[in-house]
């Protein structure tokens, strides 16, 4: 403090010249993320600051001059208030001292935890005097600014607006890094070694130090990748026990704590083929993780039924061979669209600031009911209530087409978003961290997987000769066909209920039911020779009009999984409270919508064996629910190189980070693991 002061007054000429106009120089406002918090939740306020141009807050480490902000709080009884944490800085030199500053409206947030047993609609005025130091690059003036705001406890409802503003500020914050790195002093310098992976994306580096005085703040840093970590060097001051600090990697802040160790110089080549050739493998093996990925996909049950009656029509095909290759190619074109669409979208909120993953369009309860008004009509068509040629399911008539076959290669892609299969976690987890480019390509890949059969069907005619020839038999593999279809919807009538309630999946099977009598008609009038009918066509949109608009005026439930073997809902806190009693910890994330999540759930993790394993080694168990697409929990998810659910993480006692189990789990996987690293009971 006594420096900082000292350097100061190095600005004090200036400030002696020049009087400054009257303040407040950064104007700051108090918002809470939901103004009705429920009895034991937490409630995130961030102090939304919006400085004066030329002027300049600062960072928790200002660096060289200045000074971190302080709070005097008044809370009600009972009510706890968290660290302050703030967004990645940005740096200002002035007359050789390094100052980490913020020049452009930015937001620290604080975490208020309510106490259990306040009773609903109870009042809690909240109020917090604030001092900080506010600069120009000649001029610095104490201020400090009263706030409050009043929380009436209630259900944690977030207004969307609230939400998309809380989502960006978070954004900015640093992100824990998940491993430790280290620290070596020689001279009158130090390396760091901060674990970063190979292929993940890297700009303008900088390392901010938390711990004072451990590096000099105006020295030039030489920060270089060397495979799977970057290397740090630079002056060093008295650097002490461990450093904490933040790694910015030109896009995203990470957290960094460092322990003393042996630091091992950067090999001479690190900085030239460091990033360039692992930037290119990492992609690489994205690609193919999501090539593989998207094959596997092709045997579950939404998409299966479509991929083998593709395939059939192709067996009519014979030896015209200039149907079967266009008619694979513009299928293949429909799933990848989607699938790069879908990973456009999906970046596009990323960047925004919006935490979204894969799938998260099925967190919405419109695009739920749309897919099980699909689904339901793909196993009504299986079942042969009607023909629909078009987009060329079974067709009697043994129709094929361009625009039929992209049909059936988009809507392929679009019903198997809610799977998730080996190879694919990985692969579009790093897709979040490569350029933009490349992570499309990486979506692209798992199209190509998706579509990858088809097109071997289409272009390789010995396996198509392979094929049984077509006959009445076509007919009962239909009926059987449609069975994991109907199964499909019911999952989906489900997941509708498991959102809005039992209302939304009334609602969701009244539109199913107006569907299959719609379906029935038009049936009837094919069965008579006619078309389907264009008012029975009008008629089917409406429902899904209407359907859609009543689903979304329904109140959202929430509906947390209960596993039955003492599971808790997963939180960071709590999570650091059981590794600090040094218990293993089972830790799972999942979504109602996640057809991957819930096959493990019921043949693995839910079954006596697990549970008995688990508890008689004192595991405990963390449950995840993404289903409503907590930023929270998809935050934490993408900081383990994951774009979604499922995800599966065991932390043994005592080790620095958790080891990521595959996302098809078996139940020897589980017990072998409570047994070998069980706690004490």
């Amino acid at each position: 403090m006594t420096m900082m002061l000292a350097a100061l007054l190095v600005l004090m000429p200036g400030a002696l010249a020049q009087q400054p106009a009257p303040g407040p120089h950064i104007a700051i406002d108090l918002v809470a993320e939901t103004l009705r918090p429920a009895p034991g939740s937490e409630v995130t306020l961030a102090f939304d600051s919006r400085p004066d141009p030329g002027w300049h807050g600062y960072w928790r480490n200002p660096g060289d001059a200045g000074l971190p902000a302080r709070l005097e709080w008044e809370l009600p009884e009972g009510v706890q208030a968290g660290d302050l944490r703030y967004p990645v800085p940005q740096r200002l030199l002035i007359s050789g001292l390094m100052n980490y500053v913020y020049e452009a409206p930015f937001a620290q947030l604080v975490t208020l935890r309510i106490p259990e047993g306040v009773a609903r609609g109870t009042k809690l005025p909240v109020s917090v005097r604030m001092q900080y130091l506010v600069c120009t690059t000649s001029i610095c003036v104490p201020e400090s600014a009263e706030l409050s705001t009043e929380l009436v406890v209630g259900d944690s409802a977030i207004p969307p607006d609230r939400r998309e503003r809380f989502d960006r500020w978070r954004k900015r914050l640093p992100k824990p890094l998940g491993s430790e790195a280290q620290w070596q002093r020689e001279g009158d310098r130090m390396r760091i070694a901060i674990p970063f992976p190979a292929g993940a994306r890297l700009g303008d580096a900088y390392f901010y130090p938390v711990t004072h005085r451990a590096v000099a703040y105006g020295a030039e840093q030489a920060i270089v990748r060397d495979g799977d970590r970057l290397v740090i060097d630079v002056e060093a001051v008295e650097p002490e026990g461990r450093i904490e600090g933040v790694l910015d990697t030109g896009g995203q802040g990470l957290e960094v704590s460092a322990t003393p160790g042996t630091v091992a110089p950067a090999s001479a080549d690190a900085e030239t083929a460091g990033a360039a050739t692992n930037g290119w493998q990492a992609a690489l093996m994205a690609f193919a993780g999501a090539v593989l990925g998207g094959l596997i996909l092709n045997v579950m049950p939404c998409v299966f039924p479509i991929l083998s009656l593709k395939a059939l029509s192709l067996a009519r095909a014979g030896g015209e061979e200039a149907h079967p290759r266009s008619e694979a190619l513009a299928y293949a074109a429909g799933v990848i669209l989607v699938c790069v669409a879908l990973g456009g979208i999906l970046l596009g909120l990323r960047a925004a600031g919006t935490s979204a993953g894969w799938a998260f369009q099925l967190q919405s309860p419109a695009v739920i009911l749309i897919l099980l008004l699909l689904v339901s009509g793909i196993a009504f068509n299986l079942a042969g209530l009607f023909e629909l040629a078009t987009p060329g399911f079974a067709n009697r008539a043994g129709g094929r087409g361009i625009g039929g076959a992209f049909a059936t290669g988009a809507l392929a892609a679009f019903v198997a978003t809610p799977c998730t299969g080996p190879f694919m976690g990985a692969a579009l987890g790093a897709a979040l961290v490569l350029p933009w480019t490349a992570a499309l390509a990486v979506f692209a890949g798992l199209g190509l997987g998706i579509a990858l059969p088809f097109l071997l069907l289409g272009f390789v005619p010995p396996l198509r000769r392979a094929l049984p020839r077509p006959g009445p038999w076509m007919e009962v593999l239909r009926r059987i066909l449609s069975v994991p279809m109907f199964l499909t919807a019911v999952a989906l009538a489900w997941v509708l209920g498991r959102q809005t309630g039992a209302d939304g999946m009334a609602l969701g099977l009244l539109a199913v039911l107006a569907a299959a009598m719609l379906f029935w008609i038009g049936g009837g009038r094919q069965a008579r020779g006619y078309s389907f009918g264009a008012l029975a066509i009008v008629a089917l949109a409406l429902v899904a009009v209407v359907g859609t608009g009543l689903v979304m005026r329904l109140p959202a439930v929430d509906a947390r999984p209960t596993a039955g073997m003492n599971a808790e809902p997963f939180s960071e806190a709590r999570l650091a409270e059981l590794r600090g009693e040094g218990r293993p910890v089972f830790a799972y994330f999942t979504a109602d919508w996640c057809l991957t999540c819930k096959v493990n759930e019921k043949t693995v993790i839910e079954t006596a064996p697990v549970r008995q394993a688990l508890a008689d080694n004192n595991v405990a168990v963390l449950v995840g629910d993404w289903t409503d697409g907590d930023p929270v929990l998809g935050r934490f998810i993408e900081s383990h190189n994951r774009a979604g659910v499922p995800l599966y993480l065991w932390y043994a006692p005592g080790a620095e980070a958790p080891d990521v189990l595959p996302q098809i789990l078996t139940q020897a996987m589980v017990r072998e693991r409570a047994a070998g690293q069980g706690g004490e009971g």
